[in-house]
């Protein structure tokens, strides 16, 4: 099974291991996939993530993060830019997810990043997804 969009494959492999409560969910890994995985553990959306070394495309294992009362930490996960319809935003048009309580994901030419410090760095790029 060819896979189109493998950003919106790893979006919803998180999400259904998150609604059904899961620990970790397995990902087959690539360069843009880890960086995502990267900046969700860095704001805080999962607890740890790991590649796990095979003979084929290597494995991104996720770690999901529960609050104390096993609360869910992701509420929500929307893939922005498709492969048929891609989406570049400029400098000064970053989007804000819930009024700054969520976090967009940017491709931009300094590498992957999030909306705030995309802004920061004052460049625009691809936005790849909401999560909040």
């Amino acid at each position: 099974m060819a896979i189109t969009d493998p950003i919106a494959d790893m979006l919803t492999r998180i999400r259904n291991a998150n609604n059904t409560n899961k620990e970790n969910v397995d990902i087959p890994s690539s360069k843009l996939k880890v960086e995502m995985a990267r900046i969700l553990k860095e704001e805080g959306y999962i607890k740890h993530y790991k590649v796990i070394k095979d003979n084929k495309q290597n494995i991104l294992k996720v770690y999901l993060k529960y609050g104390p009362k096993g609360d869910k930490i992701i509420t929500g996960l929307k893939r922005v830019s498709k492969p048929g319809c891609r989406i570049y935003v400029d400098k000064g048009e970053i989007p804000r997810v819930l009024s700054g309580f969520g976090i967009s994901i940017i491709s931009t030419s300094k590498g992957i990043m999030t909306g705030k410090k995309s802004k920061e760095m004052s460049i625009g790029g691809e936005v790849l997804c909401y999560v909040w």
